[in-house]
């Protein structure tokens, strides 16, 4: 059964860093699955934040870009989001996603809080 566990949330200060993580189990062939990061704000949908292709493509939502970098490391099945200068709207739960039609797979989440 393929897993994704993310990790690397916590509180922060605005102006913060934080770096997540996600680790991919029983994935087969990793590096052709497109993968993301979505992130759910109390009260709000959820929301696509950041884009690796396989082919090393790279997008992020508007609110982000030049704040955050998506990267991945296929060699270890993982998938970064390092997150600079964090603002109180970054406030959310975190989601990596691997996304390889038919195949959907989604990780539980972990709490990113940016409050002073």
């Amino acid at each position: 059964q393929v897993q994704l566990v993310e990790s690397g949330g916590g509180l922060v200060q605005p102006g913060g860093s934080l770096r997540l993580s996600c680790a991919a189990s029983n994935i087969d062939k990793f590096s052709v699955y497109r993968v993301n990061w979505f992130r759910q704000a109390p009260g709000k949908q959820r929301e696509l934040v950041a884009t690796h292709t396989n082919n090393g493509i790279t997008e992020y939502q508007d609110s982000v870009a030049g704040r955050f970098t998506i990267s991945r490391d296929n060699a270890r099945n993982a998938l970064y989001l390092q997150m600079n200068n964090l603002k109180p709207e970054d406030t959310a739960v975190y989601y990596c996603n691997a996304f390889l039609y038919p195949n959907d797979y989604w990780g539980r989440g972990t709490q990113v809080t940016v409050s002073s």
